[in-house]
C-alpha cells in the first residue's frame, strides 16, 4: 500500500510496516483510497480526521439553500382586485426567493371553464415576467390546475 502523512514523503510498504510506523508516531492509519492500485493509507489523527470531515459535512449543509415552495390559490372566475392582491404576495414570495405555485381550483361544474383557469394562469405568470420565470406551465390535474414559478437569480 502506499502511505502518506505529515513530514514524509509518500512511499509503498506492506500493511505490517505502516501499522508499525503508526503507532510508533502514536498515530492511527487511515485508509484514504481503498481502490486506487495500490490502496492509500495515511498516518494521521483519526478523531481530529473524522472532526474535519463533519465540520466539511456541517458546512456544506450551511451552503446548500432550502427550497421553499409558496401556494397562492385562483379560481377561474378570480375578480380583477383579488388577483391583484394575490399578485403581489406572489411577487413577495419571488423576492424572498421562494418558489411559487399557482393553483385554479374548480369548484363543482366549474371543471367546464378549464380555458379560463389557464388564461388566469398565464395572465398570472406574464404579470410575473420580471420578478420569476414559469418552471411548469399550466397543468390540469384532477380538478386543479398548476403552474410552478421559479425566482429569477
Amino acid at each position: 500500500m502506499r502511505v502518506v502523512g505529515e513530514g514524509m514523503e509518500p512511499t509503498i510498504m506492506n500493511t505490517r510496516d505502516a501499522l508499525q510506523r503508526a503507532y510508533a508516531e502514536g498515530l492511527d492509519l487511515v485508509m484514504i483510497s481503498p481502490t486506487a492500485n495500490p490502496p492509500v493509507c495515511k498516518i494521521i489523527e483519526y478523531q481530529k480526521y473524522l472532526y474535519e470531515q463533519k465540520k466539511k459535512e456541517k458546512e456544506r449543509r450551511a451552503n446548500s439553500s432550502k427550497v421553499v415552495i409558496k401556494e397562492i390559490r385562483l379560481s377561474p372566475q378570480t375578480d380583477e382586485h383579488d388577483f391583484d392582491f394575490k399578485l403581489k404576495h406572489a411577487i413577495r414570495f419571488l423576492q424572498e426567493g421562494n418558489k411559487v405555485k399557482v393553483d385554479v381550483f374548480f369548484r363543482g361544474r366549474a371543471i367546464v371553464y378549464k380555458e379560463q383557469g389557464e388564461t388566469q394562469l398565464l395572465k398570472f405568470a406574464e404579470a410575473l415576467l420580471e420578478y420569476g420565470k414559469p418552471e411548469v406551465m399550466p397543468r390540469l390535474e384532477g380538478k386543479r390546475m398548476l403552474m410552478i414559478i421559479a425566482p429569477k437569480k
